[in-house]
């Protein structure tokens, strides 16, 4: 049954019942035809099993115990077991290329691309996984312009890969209702907070059902021991910028080709393990002025190893990268991962996630308050 909603017109409901039954109607020959693909699938084994049973029983040769006889005989079974192989190959292809479809399509639903500009602020990131053939890890992060101002997450979840994504997903949903709907920044994240918990009661739960809340509690229960460092930052029209840090690396501030680190204040606990205080407060980190830029990351970034056990050192390959003016999100980017890519001989052991914003605004007051940054020696 389809229901019109009220100012829908009679043209457009009958082209959504013509989708609709078009797409129902699409379903039900796909379904019609997946007896006749499973019989075809096992059709070509059948049929290599049979030539071969066939050649053993009934061709005089195969009952001949000579060289040349044996030859024949050992080639007849070759070819067969190469056929066999082949079609598992295929049909293990298959399998591999609709999973891989449906890790690109809960990528752009979960780590959604970023707009090249929000709110007169240049946006570039991107995200590798440690594991190897998936898209997506424990890694998450969102840009969201909002009427306070644009809003900025940048997180890590324990571990890393595909357990991470019900966690990621949890704590991303609540993130982009939450700061549409909460003036304050400490308002979002409680809001993240009460997200995490309710998503880890509910795993609680779906692994011991008569546990209930008392699994989140124990303190021997793995989900007890699940946690996400946070970083939350706000960026208002005259580029002031007030923060949160649970347990995350601190940004760093590409300014004029310097390169700083961007506290604030005294860091939190990530969010899982300990409560929020009663009272928040973001903390202020001055202004991002025109051109400035703003590198989030998370710590698979620093943390990469060379082959001689040598952390990587991001703030040398950034001063690199801003040494050219004006400095651009996109290339800042691209230097970073290629020389991480080096660092690490090809893929990190820990899931990595970048994301540069710089302020293209052309206009902001003059800051009241200098910014809170130490430089990097």
């Amino acid at each position: 049954m389809i229901r019109i909603k009220a100012g829908v017109s009679c043209g457009r409901a009958a082209l959504v019942r013509r989708r609709c039954g078009s797409g129902y109607r699409r379903r039900r020959r796909l379904a019609g035809r997946q007896p006749l693909r499973r019989v075809l699938s096992l059709a070509l084994p059948t049929a290599w099993g049979a030539t071969a049973i066939t050649y053993k029983l009934v061709c005089p040769l195969a009952q001949q115990n000579g060289l040349g006889a044996r030859i024949v005989t050992s080639a007849v079974f070759f070819a067969v077991g190469t056929g066999l192989m082949l079609h598992v190959r295929r049909a293990l292809q298959r399998e591999l290329r609709v999973a891989r479809e449906v890790a690109w399509a809960a990528q752009s639903v979960l780590l959604r691309p970023l707009p090249q500009r929000i709110d007169g602020l240049r946006v570039a990131a991107a995200q590798l996984s440690a594991d190897r053939g998936a898209t997506v890890g424990g890694d998450l992060y969102e840009v969201i312009a909002t009427e306070h101002g644009v809003r900025v997450v940048m997180g890590d979840v324990r571990g890393h890969g595909i357990a991470a994504l019900g966690t990621v997903a949890a704590v991303l949903g609540s993130f982009r209702e939450a700061v549409h709907d909460e003036a304050e920044l400490g308002s979002v994240l409680r809001r993240l907070e009460r997200a995490l918990g309710r998503h880890l009661g509910e795993r609680a739960r779906a692994g011991h059902p008569s546990a209930g809340l008392s699994a989140v509690l124990d303190p021997d229960s793995p989900v007890a021991e699940e946690f996400v460092t946070v970083l939350l930052l706000e960026i208002r029209g005259d580029g002031e910028m007030r923060a949160f840090n649970c347990g995350h690396p601190s940004p760093y501030l590409l300014s004029g080709g310097r390169v700083e680190v961007l506290t604030a204040g005294e860091p939190l606990p990530p969010l899982g393990p300990f409560p929020l205080p009663a009272e928040l407060s973001a903390e202020h980190c001055g202004q991002l002025l025109p051109g400035e830029s703003l590198l989030l990351h998370t710590d698979g970034v620093e943390d990469a190893r060379d082959a001689h056990g040598r952390f990587f050192s991001l703030p040398t390959v950034l001063a690199d990268a801003v040494r050219t003016q004006p400095v651009s999100p996109q290339a800042v980017l691209g230097a970073v991962l290629s020389r991480l890519s080096r660092h690490a001989g090809g893929s990190p052991t820990d899931d990595v996630a970048l994301l540069v914003l710089r302020n293209d605004r052309h206009h902001i007051p003059q800051q009241q308050e200098p910014p809170v940054a130490h430089q990097v020696t």
